[in-house]
């Protein structure tokens, strides 16, 4: 393994988004749909939402949503894929780069999907962040990947996993205002760019404010 070569942040996900039409699959992540199809629909905010496809699911089952990312690119797919999907009116797209500065309000679902980087984020200040802006009786949901997918043989950069109590330390949140209600590892099917099928795993954290 070798690590990446210094990058300002926003550069590095700015030019990945412009390098290639698109990113990601335009569907939803699997385990927002599983975790968040029971809440009851209010406020969202969808930390490093991409091109938008769980901003867009959000706001097509009733939520009203912000969606935050770093790169101006990905927030004008993502704009246009609300457009598409008829919601472009319940979703406000935000330029931030988490860490540096963060959303204002307070929200009835956070929710944080891979928030890993191979260019510096401070993690634990943005998971801090999101969680003080989780509303009373609200819901955190953090989804992050537990390790490399098992047909990566030779790992293209360092990289240290978060494991399902360290994120928990690091959110470092009061038992009793906090109730955890998922907390997980769960194993997916996972195909390598050249078709070699696999598996990879992801934690899944859960938390509601009481």
């Amino acid at each position: 393994m070798t690590d990446m070569p210094a990058q300002a942040p926003a550069e590095f996900w700015e030019a990945r988004y412009r390098d290639t039409d698109r990113v990601w699959s335009g569907r939803p992540n699997g385990l927002l749909v599983r975790e968040a199809s029971d809440l009851t629909p209010g406020t969202a905010l969808d930390l490093g939402c991409g091109e938008g496809a769980d901003a867009v699911w959000l706001a097509s089952r009733g939520w009203r949503v912000t969606g935050v990312d770093i790169s101006g690119t990905a927030l004008e797919r993502a704009a246009g894929h609300a457009a598409d999907a008829g919601v472009g009116d319940r979703i406000a797209w935000e330029r931030h780069e988490l860490g540096r500065s963060f959303p204002e309000g307070s929200f009835d679902l956070v929710s944080a999907h891979y928030l890993q980087s191979p260019v510096p984020l401070d993690r634990r200040t943005v998971l801090r962040a999101a969680a003080a802006a989780v509303a009373d009786g609200g819901t955190l949901l953090v989804v992050m990947h537990a390790g490399w997918p098992s047909w990566q043989t030779e790992p293209p950069f360092d990289a240290v996993f978060p494991t399902l109590e360290g994120v928990l330390a690091e959110l470092a949140l009061p038992d009793h205002a906090w109730a955890v209600e998922t907390k997980e590892t769960v194993r997916r099917p996972s195909v390598s760019p050249e078709g070699v099928e696999g598996f990879r795993e992801d934690n899944v954290w859960r938390l509601r404010r009481s």
